[in-house]
C-alpha cells in the first residue's frame, strides 16, 4: 500500500542503571509512550517534576487510529506547548452533515460563536499527534527521561512506593518510584499483572476503517450515512484526513470475517460503490475492529495510577477515546505535582479517580447510546431510529435524538469535593467544577487569549473595575495573600486602578470586545479562582481574600481524610 507518512525511528539508549548496583528511586515512572503518558510526563515537567517514561517499541502508533481532536483537547495542548503544529497540520471542521439511505436530513454547527483561540475540531492522525508529543517531550529533556525499548516486566506494588523490573536487550533492572502512572493502552499488561480488571460491554458488531489518498470533491465536513444506498442496512462515516488522505469507516456486521475484510481486494469495491467508478484512490491503511465500552472501577491501587485506555475505554464514536484521556493526565498531573512538592495531602489523589470517574461514566454512557442508536439490535430499535432519521428532516426536536456520536465536550465535575463556593447571578456553564471558557483580549497593547493566562498554576482571575477606594482594600488583602500563597497568580480584568496592578504575580488584560464579561458574567469586585488544569474551582459576587484562600485549601484537598486515600490498600506482586 502506498503511504503518506514514514513512521520516525527513536533510538534505544544503554540504561545507566546497568552499570551501577544502586536502585535508583524516581519520584514518577510513566509506562507508555502514547498520547497519554506523553501528555503525562509533560505536563508534570512544567509544573517542575521530574519522570522516567518506558516504551516497549520505538516508534509512534502504525495507520491514523484517533483522529478527531476536540477544542478542549487542543486548549489542554496548547498549555503544553504542543497545540500550534497540530492546528498547522491538521484539518480543522466544525460543520457535520447526517444521511438517511439516499437523502441528507440535516446539518450541524459545532461552534457557532466566534472567539474562541481552538477550533470545534481538528482531524489529524494519531502519528502526527504522537510525533508533535514527543517532539515536546524531547524539549524538555532536563525532566522527562523518555526510554524505548523498555519493557516493564515486574511491578511491586507497596503503600508507600512502588518497585518494577525493565527488561532492555543489554539486559535487566530494577527502579523505585513514588508513583507508577500506567498508560500501556487497552490491553494493559500492567494490569493484567496487578490481577485487576477493566469491565464493561462488547459490542457485537465489526467495523472497517479504510484509510484512502485521493483528491475528492468532498468538503472538510463530517458526514455519516444512515442505511446508504451504497452499502444497505449498515451505517458509514467520512472524515477528511491532511495529506489527501480520507477516513472511511463502514459498519460490517457482526459476522464478517476481519482478516478477509481487511483484504484490499475486498475493501476497494466498498469504497468505489461510496465514491463512483470514476473516482481513482489509493488504500493507505485498513483495521478491522470490534469496540468495548469499559473502565476499570478504581483508577488507583496503591500509588499505581491507571490513565487513557488502560483505565478506560470507549468506542470511536463521538471521538471520546483520546480526548477523554487527555482530560485525565490534565486532572492527574496538577495534583501529584502538588503531593510531591508537599503542597497537598496524598488523600488529593483519590480525587483524580473521583472526578475521572464521572468522566469516563460519561463518556461511555453517551458513547454506548451511540452505539446502540447506529447498530440497532432488534426490530423495535431499528425502527425507532429509522422513524427519529424520517422526523429530523423537518422537525428539530428530532434532531437531537438522532445519535450518529455525540462528540466529545469537556467533563464538568459537579459535586466534586474539590469545589468551592458558588454565587447567583453566574452562567451555570461556568459552575465550580466546569472548564475555563477562552475569550480574546488584550495584554500589554497587543491581542491575546484569556486561557493563555490560566493553567499550570492557580489562578485569581478579578474585575478589577473598582473604585479607588476598593482596589486600595482589595490590594492589600491580595497582597498578603500572595504573599503567604506562592502558587497563586492574578488575572485583573481591566482597566483597574494602580493599586491592583502593582500586585505580584499580576497581569492585566482588557475585555475588548467584552466577551470575557458575558461568558464568565463579571461585575466589579467579583472573581474567580481557577485550578491548574484551568478548572473553575469557586467564585464569588464579592470576593475577600480571606475566601479564596479558604477556596483554595479546599481545592488542595486540605479537608480531605488523609487517613483513607488510595495508598493504603492491600499490596500486590506480579510479573509478566
Amino acid at each position: 500500500m502506498p503511504t503518506t507518512y514514514n513512521n520516525p525511528v527513536y533510538p534505544y539508549r544503554r540504561p545507566p542503571e546497568l552499570d551501577s548496583d544502586e536502585v535508583r528511586h524516581c519520584p514518577v515512572v510513566i509506562v507508555g509512550a502514547g498520547p497519554s503518558g506523553l501528555a503525562a510526563a509533560i505536563d508534570l515537567a512544567q509544573q517542575g517534576i521530574e519522570s522516567v517514561v518506558l516504551d516497549d517499541n520505538n516508534t509512534v502508533s502504525v495507520g491514523s487510529r484517533a483522529i478527531c481532536f476536540a477544542k478542549r483537547t487542543l486548549e489542554i495542548l496548547d498549555r503544553l506547548g504542543c497545540a500550534q503544529p497540530m492546528l498547522d497540520k491538521g484539518v480543522t471542521w466544525q460543520h457535520g452533515r447526517v444521511f438517511f439511505q439516499e437523502r441528507e436530513v440535516y446539518d450541524f454547527n459545532l461552534l457557532p460563536e466566534a472567539g474562541h483561540r481552538a477550533p470545534a475540531f481538528i482531524n489529524l492522525q494519531q502519528y502526527y499527534f504522537e510525533e508533535y508529543l514527543v517532539d515536546r517531550a524531547e524539549a524538555l529533556a532536563e525532566r522527562i527521561d523518555l526510554r524505548w525499548l523498555h519493557k516493564v516486566v515486574e511491578v511491586e506494588a507497596r503503600p508507600e512506593q512502588t518497585a518494577i523490573t525493565v527488561t532492555t536487550q543489554d539486559g535487566d533492572y530494577r527502579l523505585t518510584c513514588d508513583y507508577l502512572l500506567v498508560a500501556d493502552g487497552a490491553n494493559s499488561r500492567i494490569r493484567d499483572m496487578l490481577g485487576l480488571e477493566s469491565r464493561g460491554q462488547v459490542f457485537q458488531d465489526r467495523f472497517l476503517i479504510a484509510d484512502v489518498i485521493m483528491k475528492a470533491d468532498f468538503p472538510t465536513e463530517r458526514w455519516f450515512w444512515f442505511d446508504p444506498p451504497f452499502h444497505p442496512n449498515q451505517s458509514v462515516l467520512l472524515h477528511r484526513q491532511p495529506d489527501n488522505v480520507w477516513r472511511i469507516d463502514f459498519q460490517l456486521g457482526w459476522d464478517a470475517d476481519p482478516e478477509e475484510e481487511k483484504k484490499e481486494e475486498n475493501i476497494r469495491p466498498r469504497v468505489q460503490a461510496m465514491l463512483g467508478e470514476e473516482v481513482e484512490f489509493d488504500l493507505e491503511w485498513a483495521s478491522v475492529y470490534t469496540f468495548r465500552c469499559r473502565k476499570m472501577d478504581d483508577f488507583i491501587h496503591h500509588r499505581v495510577v491507571f490513565m487513557g485506555d488502560a483505565a478506560h475505554q470507549v468506542s470511536p464514536f463521538g471521538a471520546r477515546g483520546a480526548n477523554g484521556a487527555l482530560q485525565s493526565t490534565e486532572n492527574l498531573a496538577w495534583k501529584l505535582a502538588r503531593i510531591l512538592k508537599g503542597q497537598a495531602p496524598e488523600a488529593l489523589l483519590a480525587t483524580y479517580n473521583t472526578e475521572r470517574q464521572l468522566g469516563a461514566a460519561e463518556n461511555i454512557l453517551n458513547s454506548t447510546r451511540a452505539t446502540d442508536f447506529i447498530t440497532p439490535k432488534s426490530r423495535v430499535s431499528r425502527l425507532f431510529r429509522d422513524v427519529t432519521l424520517e422526523l429530523a428532516e423537518h422537525y428539530p426536536f428530532a434532531r437531537r435524538l438522532v445519535n450518529s456520536g455525540r462528540l466529545s465536550l469537556p467533563c464538568r465535575y459537579d459535586g466534586s469535593p474539590l469545589n468551592g463556593p458558588d454565587a447567583e447571578g453566574f452562567p451555570a456553564e461556568l459552575r465550580p467544577g466546569s472548564p475555563a471558557k477562552d475569550a480574546p483580549v488584550r495584554l500589554g497593547g497587543k491581542e491575546a487569549w484569556l486561557l493563555n493566562r490560566f493553567g499550570n498554576r492557580f489562578v485569581l482571575l478579578l474585575d478589577g473595575r473598582v473604585d479607588t477606594a476598593r482596589a486600595e482594600a482589595l490590594a492589600a488583602e491580595l497582597g498578603e495573600l500572595l504573599a503567604r500563597q506562592d502558587d497563586l497568580d492574578l488575572v485583573i480584568v481591566g482597566p483597574a486602578p494602580d493599586a491592583l496592578g502593582a500586585l505580584p504575580r499580576t497581569t492585566l488584560v482588557e475585555d475588548t470586545q467584552g466577551l470575557v464579561g458575558e461568558r464568565y458574567g463579571l461585575t466589579a469586585g467579583g472573581g474567580y479562582l481557577l485550578r491548574p488544569d484551568q478548572h473553575v474551582a469557586a467564585r464569588w459576587r464579592e470576593l475577600s481574600a480571606s475566601a479564596v484562600d479558604d477556596a483554595l485549601a479546599r481545592a488542595l484537598g486540605a479537608h480531605l481524610d488523609t487517613t483513607t486515600d488510595a495508598a493504603t490498600q492491600g499490596g500486590r506482586h506480579a510479573t509478566a
